[in-house]
């Protein structure tokens, strides 16, 4: 049996309800998504804060450990204790981390909502990072999955303010999580991935953020070919798909979408139409 982690299951109130008063003068309820500072300890090392809305916070400091090469292996962590009354999250690993001051020297400040941070080495990794050339994604699918991701409960369609992400294979959603950041939601997914010895070839990656270079990294870290958001890609981050060779789609709602990068793995349910004139 493989070693795991010892986790607390510290997953807080996702949401609040407030009094305000509308545009009538009305005094009604109205929601608000939580969001709450959580600083991670590496072998009582600091490393980041990370704002959250503290959903899964476990499953958030494995994704962030992993996204950022920090630790190799799961079974390297001991436990992952989240207090909220010190609004902390202390990882303890088995043996210590290997040259944990120079891997972590060097930090990018990203365009994550929240200000997401990535340590600079990870960008040197990027190229050794190979992505399934033989999979596939049906037009019909993608349809799936977005009318999936329309009916989805959550907590953006009561208090608004949060990003979602979910993972699926082929049509089945297989996790949704929310969270204050993109990049939160992102790891947190990661996080469970990895818990679970759960592999990408065969899965699809949905985002409601903008599909930035940072977004594209963590994708094909997780070894997910796909890359689907309903929002906007930045270039870095198509340079960055082309670079990991990742089939990048965004401004996917209803039966619309733009497929940017890795067109050789799409299927479409009826020939291209040709570019006007």
């Amino acid at each position: 049996m493989p070693l795991r982690p010892e986790l607390t299951h510290a997953a807080v109130p996702l949401i609040e309800e407030v009094e305000v008063v509308d545009e009538q003068g009305r005094v009604r309820p109205a929601w608000l998504p939580g969001e709450r500072p959580l600083t991670v300890y590496l072998d009582k090392r600091e490393l980041v804060t990370l704002m959250t809305l503290g959903g899964a916070p476990e499953h958030l400091v494995l994704g962030y450990l992993r996204n950022q090469r920090l630790v190799d292996d799961i079974e390297d962590i001991a436990a992952i204790q989240v207090d909220w009354e010190t609004e902390s999250a202390a990882v303890t690993t088995r043996t210590g981390v290997d040259r944990i001051e120079e891997r972590t020297a060097r930090r990018v400040v990203t365009t994550g909502c929240g200000q997401g941070t990535v340590f600079g080495s990870l960008l040197d990794e990027v190229d050794n990072i190979r992505l399934p050339g033989d999979a596939t994604l049906t037009q019909e699918t993608l349809y799936a999955i977005i009318d999936t991701i329309r009916l989805q409960q959550s907590v953006y369609k009561q208090a608004g303010s949060v990003h979602g992400c979910a993972l699926f294979r082929g049509s089945e959603l297989l996790m949704f999580v929310e969270d204050v950041g993109r990049h939160n939601a992102v790891d947190a997914i990661a996080g469970r991935m990895w818990l679970e010895d759960m592999t990408g070839e065969d899965k699809v990656f949905y985002t409601t953020g903008r599909l930035t270079s940072e977004m594209v990294i963590k994708g094909a870290q997780m070894g997910i070919p796909f890359l689907l958001s309903r929002s906007g890609v930045t270039q870095m981050g198509y340079q960055m798909a082309q670079r990991v060779n990742l089939s990048l789609f965004a401004r996917c709602t209803g039966k619309h979408f733009l497929l940017y990068t890795g067109r050789e793995r799409f299927r479409h349910s009826q020939p291209e139409a040709a570019a006007p004139a």
